[in-house]
């Protein structure tokens, strides 16, 4: 056989067999996120996770649409600590009507900490406000399986009109509730303050705009969340994770106004869950499905 039919017969063998090495070198490498999965059937449609706290390793998560007004913590090997109902809205014969995110911060009481579970959702953008439950931790969430916890909710307006959204977040630095909108090709930031009373209806405060490059779709923005010390910034969208630095006490809504750094992120089948672990080393993403995964992943030079 001469050398040039020999060249014909390698060269297409040896780019199989390195296309073969590199997509198992990758499944190893997504594989190697996964550090658990839920657990239970009732827990299939992840929509937001956050760390307690009060409680080291125990997370909280939620299901959107078509769920109670419930939520479960876990930890992050996906086994059910317990499932925490609450009383949502009369209006929803389900309490509540979808439930986008959670996020754990500061409350009323100093020294004390809260979840904060975002009814926000809005995929028609008809809803004439929208709803967060502020509820306090508490340490048995990690010891027993059915709990009722006591809900302080407030219902909140868009100063621009109704829009769905599926991202939450607590800065616990200026004491401020964050919401970004989820559909349009530059997402809006929104801003409420963490003291409030009641049931209160208020009309946030519109801070900016946001662009992110892509595909409508691909780069909704699904979840987000600022780390227990105020310091650091996640935004994701189905397909990318950005990341930002605050920069003394600035305002998170001027932070994200910088060019984020795109961290590491396995694409999920529908992921809108982040969040930070309490030492703001990494994050945590988990997506909608039965008995889904949970990935890790550290935050570089964290």
């Amino acid at each position: 056989m001469s050398r040039t039919k020999k060249i014909r017969i390698i060269v297409p063998i040896v780019v199989i067999l390195f296309l073969g090495a590199y997509g198992r070198h990758r499944q190893l490498d997504q594989e190697s996120n996964i550090v658990g999965r839920l657990q239970e059937k009732d827990m299939n449609e992840i929509s937001g996770i956050a760390a307690s706290g009060i409680t080291k390793g125990l997370y909280y998560i939620h299901n959107d649409s078509g769920d109670t007004s419930r939520f479960f913590a876990i930890l992050p090997t996906g086994e059910l600590k317990s499932t925490i109902y609450f009383k949502g809205d009369n209006r929803s014969g389900y309490g509540v009507f979808d439930c986008e995110d959670i996020a754990v911060g500061p409350g009323p009481v100093t020294g004390k900490s809260y979840v904060y579970l975002g009814d926000i959702g809005d995929n028609g953008a008809t809803r004439p406000y929208l709803t967060v439950y502020r509820m306090e931790e508490k340490k048995e969430w990690a010891t027993t399986q059915k709990l009722n916890a006591s809900a302080d909710p407030i219902h909140l307006k868009y100063p621009d009109g109704p829009k769905d959204a599926e991202t939450l977040m607590i800065d616990p630095i200026e004491k401020l509730m964050y919401i970004v909108s989820k559909r349009q090709d530059s997402v809006t930031v929104y801003t409420s303050p963490l003291n409030y009373k009641v049931n209160d209806t208020v009309v946030m405060t519109k801070r900016c705009k946001l662009f992110f490059k892509g595909l409508k779709l691909f780069k909704w923005i699904t979840a987000g969340d600022i780390s227990k010390d105020g310091r650091q910034v996640l935004i994701k969208s189905y397909t990318k994770v950005y990341y930002w630095q605050r920069i003394g006490n600035e305002p998170i809504w001027q932070t994200v106004q910088r060019t984020p750094q795109q961290l590491p992120y396995t694409q999920e089948k529908q992921g809108e869950a982040i969040g930070f672990t309490p030492d703001g080393k990494g994050y945590y993403t988990c997506s909608e499905g039965v008995y889904t995964p949970i990935y890790y992943y550290p935050i570089p030079q964290k």
